[in-house]
């Protein structure tokens, strides 16, 4: 089993990557949707809400308040990860244990080098393009301001640093035949 990373800062195409990948007949995990899961199981909640229960009006969870606290707040950020990694680390050595015998398996993770789990994974694929490009993509896709993005942005390893790690390198700020191109390159390569 060749087990690969796709990674890349927020809106650098990484789910645009997966989506091709997807259609070539790949298994692609994405590590954001068992993020959005955590925020449906109750017993998640309740943890939450133990640690920042000023994110709780009337028993209701209001998660952008979770964001913007965390967001303005590295070592709230750093408590909320503390909570978070945990869950997806015992599930990404799940994934690894349940597809030992497939021949390739995707998954898109963000935060792979800051996790430190880039030591699970056989090769990394970033996506990557310029900050403008992604700034434009996050203000649409998310509804956020420019000054959001740039905290959410600066959370996260620059590409750059990025760049240095990854095995491979696809720049996403291409026109779609182009960049499925670039993915079917990187997957010859691979396989």
């Amino acid at each position: 089993m060749k087990f690969i990373a796709i990674t890349g800062s927020i809106g650098c195409g990484k789910t645009t990557i997966s989506n091709i990948l997807r259609k070539q007949g790949f298994l692609v995990y994405d590590i954001d949707k068992w993020v959005k899961y955590l925020y449906y199981k109750k017993e998640f909640l309740e943890v939450i809400e133990k640690f920042f229960p000023e994110c709780f009006e009337n028993g209701v969870f209001n998660k952008r308040k979770l964001r913007n606290i965390v967001f303005d707040n590295p070592c709230k950020l750093k408590q909320l990860e503390g909570l978070i990694h945990p869950f997806l680390t015992q599930k990404l050595k799940h994934i690894i244990r349940r597809n030992k015998d497939e021949g390739c398996v995707f998954v898109d993770v963000a935060l792979l080098f800051e996790m430190g789990w880039d030591k699970y994974f056989d090769y990394v694929v970033l996506a990557y393009t310029d900050e403008e490009t992604q700034k434009l993509r996050v203000m649409k896709r998310d509804s956020i301001s420019a000054e959001d993005f740039y905290k959410i942005n600066k959370l996260q390893m620059s590409g750059e640093e990025k760049m240095q790690k990854a095995d491979f390198i696809i720049e996403t700020g291409c026109e779609e035949q182009k960049l499925c191109r670039a993915v079917l390159d990187v997957l010859g390569e691979l396989l």
